[in-house]
């Protein structure tokens, strides 16, 4: 079985795995390169979503006052 690759950054792994994605919709390469594509690819995406799931964290963490969690819009659109 291959090893795995240490997780790297968000913007490393997306960029990476719209490569892999690239490489894949072109549809000339081996069934057994697709393969090792597609999985390196769930592995970058399950990278990129634990991520994102941490940034969220932070990010009400940060939000936080007097312990209840505080939402604020996106934009300056209210």
């Amino acid at each position: 079985m291959a090893k795995k690759k240490p997780p790297i950054d968000f913007e490393s792994a997306l960029k990476e795995l719209e490569s892999l994605v690239e490489k894949m919709e072109q549809g000339d390469i081996r069934l057994e390169d697709s393969l090792q594509h597609f999985e390196r690819g769930v592995e970058l995406t399950r990278q990129c979503q634990q991520a994102l799931r941490d940034a969220e964290q932070k990010v009400q963490i940060l939000l936080e006052k007097d312990g209840r969690a505080e939402t604020k819009p996106l934009s300056d659109e209210e």
